[in-house]
């Protein structure tokens, strides 16, 4: 592929800003891969996405994002405005998260991961649309590549982005978890499912493309990225002591055995309740329900290991 194909999205603030001091050993690694290409640079919360959908509308045929999984987000939804195929998209995880990477099997090694952006298979994978209010009450409407939620995830989500996380992703959202559980109150829901309807008391309502969130949790152990639906997990009214047994098991995946815990297979999914509740996309709260999400087939190409 020529150099001029080849665009890498770098966002310098991820990794507690390790990505932007250590660009040029970076770019060395993906040079000694064959990977050669103008470097664009994120400036702010939002920029990469406006980079994303210039580089497409460019020319550009490969883009390789380097962050974590707010910049992926941004990255998708920058080429998804432009029009998608038949952009690729390859990876570089370099957050502190980087829950994506981690369900497409993505090395987390940057050496490894240019690589794969090298010369991996192309995998062409769904991502979800949501639509939302915003946090100024207008609608809102936005896609993500792994996961969405509707409940008490929002708050982790905004609670773990102020955690510290020099120690790592997974302590600051174990943190974040089970400081926000002890203050949250379940809530009677509104859960579309497709065709069907469920009314139900309930913490949160996942809705999963991948299997990982925050930070490690294998939240939806059996979702596949490219099967055309969401798992959609329904957590409902745990009791503090309930909570302590299960949430362990969320790092293996074992937790959805449990008699709270409802795994439905759909397309698509809608959430409201008496109140909004906190909306989050791949770790990033754009806003509130009610909130409507729908699986949008084969829209995304994606260099994965072969």
């Amino acid at each position: 592929m020529a150099a001029d194909d080849v665009v890498f999205l770098v966002n310098p603030a991820a990794g507690n800003g390790a990505t932007g001091q250590r660009w040029a050993e970076l770019s060395q690694q993906a040079a000694a891969t064959g990977l050669r290409g103008d470097v664009l640079l994120s400036e702010a919360p939002g920029h990469l996405g406006e980079l994303a959908q210039r580089a497409v509308s460019d020319g550009a045929r490969r883009l390789v994002v380097v962050g974590g999984d707010g910049t992926v987000n941004e990255a998708v939804n920058g080429v998804l405005a432009a029009g998608g195929a038949p952009v690729e998209l390859a990876v570089v995880p370099r957050g502190t998260g980087d829950d994506f990477a981690r369900s497409l099997g993505i090395p987390t090694r940057s050496e490894e991961a240019f690589r794969v952006a090298a010369t991996g298979a192309l995998r062409t994978i769904d991502v979800g649309r949501a639509r939302y209010q915003d946090w100024n009450g207008s609608p809102g409407e936005r896609f993500f590549v792994n996961f969405a939620g509707a409940g008490i995830s929002g708050a982790i989500a905004r609670r773990g982005a102020a955690t510290s996380r020099r120690m790592g992703a997974k302590p600051a959202y174990l943190w974040a978890t089970v400081a926000v559980f002890l203050r949250w109150r379940s809530v009677p829901m509104q859960v579309e499912l497709d065709e069907s309807t469920r009314s139900a008391v309930l913490y949160e309502v996942i809705v999963a493309n991948g299997a990982y969130t925050g930070g490690g949790m294998r939240i939806a152990p059996d979702a596949v990225p490219d099967d055309g639906q969401f798992d959609t997990i329904l957590i409902g009214d745990f009791t503090k002591a309930e909570f302590a047994v299960t949430f362990p098991k969320i790092y293996r995946g074992t937790h959805v055995g449990h008699a709270k815990i409802d795994v439905v297979r759909a397309r698509t999914v809608g959430v409201s309740a008496d109140g909004p509740l906190p909306v989050v996309l791949d770790g990033e709260q754009p806003g509130t329900t009610p909130a409507q999400f729908e699986i949008v087939p084969g829209a995304l190409r994606l260099r994965v290991p072969g």
